[in-house]
């Protein structure tokens, strides 16, 4: 199957539409009953964990941040900076959200419309406000004066004197907000574990935070300058295993860069993000996405497909609607999980940054919302959630024409129920022939009929068994042709 999540942050969807004061339990049941009508599977609640007062102030004080917030807020309150979501202080929901009780109401209204709930995980690093930095402090990274007096902007000291490292990649100065958890102790992956097996009590699966971060080598190659040459333990494998032995279907979704995906799906992951094609996508590089969905399909079908999410910028100010429509017909009608972001299908364009728990208004752009009315019913049809997906191949319409080079075309096919997807994946016009293989089905006289536009072809089945079939499309033109016999 090829389920489809739908990615929330509760806190600026409740405050556009109940104000700042308002719960999960505020979540009208008129949001959820769209959910199911368009289909999804998943809803992802993002950053549902109690933030503390230390990680608001950070967030308030960085000059920085403020700007951005004030360019996306230009009526910025203090009252509007939450704190970050990915410095938590306990995987126990917010009090302002309604605490743990209401998240365990709102799971089972998803329930009654049959949409599983997921909350996030952060394994790299916790909050200020973390009990364990005055009651566990070795399962946090520790230095020294001179590591602060060297890189005050890598390093905390924090209440009691103690010096912290802040939580970071190896490629990027630390988040100022958090302290890095110190995955060389083999009590904290203890630890993290029975988190794991809290939030599994109360919700159906996770996303987990840049989770190749606590990877061994990635850990050494961070922190092993502090005089420790062994790598870690590898978390992930055990950690899954625990889990599922409790709760055998609690889904894992990483996300996850650096060609770590094939890995993460190797420790158990059931998803790991795609981020290989939607930056192939955004790029608009026909050749290299093909190139991508080459790859095997057990590794294909464990991937998470997006277009935008809380970090990327909107989707809708990057691409025109043309643009917008090709891109959203190859990433959601590629297998896998389909990733949609609140906002995205109806064409906002201002990224809200995480640390804010109330966003802008923007009007709805009609064309999107059509696009995605139209896209979401054939995404979550019973052929494309379940059918077998086959990429096919093009040959040039005539000599010395290159452009078939630039056509995106795959094959769905479920119980005689065939999708045949096509996309001019270029900025300007093309021909090729889609070379469609010997099928049953494929005989006498076959109709096309494309899903989005209700067009029409009639073509004979010899023709495209000899030559394939012909396509004169305009700039980004998208088919997404039922294959219907007469």
């Amino acid at each position: 199957m090829n389920p489809t999540l739908f990615q929330l942050n509760p806190r600026t969807y409740l405050a556009s539409i109940k104000g700042q004061s308002a719960t999960l339990d505020d979540i009208p049941e008129l949001f959820l009953q769209t959910l199911a009508k368009q289909g999804f599977d998943w809803l992802w609640l993002l950053g549902v964990w109690s933030i503390g007062p230390s990680s608001q102030t950070v967030s308030r004080s960085i000059q920085s941040l403020r700007q951005e917030f004030t360019r996306v807020l230009p009526d910025l309150s203090e009252d509007d900076i939450s704190g970050s979501p990915f410095a938590p202080i306990s995987y126990s929901v917010d009090p302002r959200l309604g605490g743990d009780q209401a998240l365990s109401r709102l799971r089972l209204r998803l329930g009654s419309y049959n949409i599983k709930l997921m909350v996030d995980f952060i394994p790299n690093h916790v909050g200020f406000d973390h009990p364990w930095i005055q009651h566990r402090p070795s399962y946090l990274i520790q230095g020294s004066e001179s590591d602060l007096l060297s890189q005050p902007d890598s390093w905390v000291r924090l209440k009691g004197g103690r010096i912290f490292a802040h939580g970071r990649d190896p490629n990027y100065p630390g988040w100022t907000d958090t302290v890095q958890l110190n995955y060389f102790n083999p009590e904290l992956h203890h630890a993290m574990t029975a988190e794991l097996q809290s939030i599994a009590e109360r919700a159906d699966g996770v996303r987990c935070d840049m989770a190749m971060l606590i990877e061994p080598e990635v850990f050494l190659q961070t922190w092993g300058a502090r005089h420790i040459t062994q790598p870690p333990a590898s978390f992930w494998p055990r950690a899954i295993r625990s889990i599922r032995k409790r709760h055998p279907h609690f889904l894992f979704l990483a996300e996850v860069y650096w060609d770590y995906e094939f890995t993460m799906q190797q420790h158990g992951f059931d998803y790991a993000y795609d981020k290989t094609l939607y930056d192939r996508v955004v790029s608009r590089g026909a050749v290299a996405v093909r190139d991508h969905l080459a790859a095997p399909p057990a590794y294909q079908k464990k991937l998470a497909r997006f277009l935008e999410n809380h970090d990327e910028p909107r989707i809708a100010a990057l691409l025109n609607l043309a643009e917008h429509q090709a891109a959203a017909v190859v990433t959601f009608m590629s297998p896998g999980m389909r990733f949609f972001h609140d906002g995205q299908l109806v064409g906002k364009k201002v990224r809200i940054p995480v640390h804010l728990s109330r966003g802008p208004r923007e009007k709805i752009d009609q064309s999107v919302a059509a696009l995605y009315d139209r896209l979401l019913e054939i995404v979550n049809s019973e052929e494309n959630k379940n059918g077998t997906w086959q990429l096919l191949e093009t040959n040039p319409a005539w000599p010395d024409n290159p452009t078939n080079t630039n056509f995106i075309t795959f094959l769905i096919e479920h119980n005689q129920r065939i999708l045949l997807v096509t996309v001019n994946f270029a900025p300007y016009r093309g021909q090729c022939f889609v070379r469609i293989p010997h099928r049953n089905w494929l005989n006498g006289t076959v109709e096309l009929r494309d899903l989005l536009s209700n067009d029409r072809l009639t073509r004979d089945a010899n023709d495209l068994n000899e030559s394939g079939l012909f396509l004169d499309c305009a700039e980004w033109q998208t088919h997404i042709f039922s294959v219907e016999g007469l």
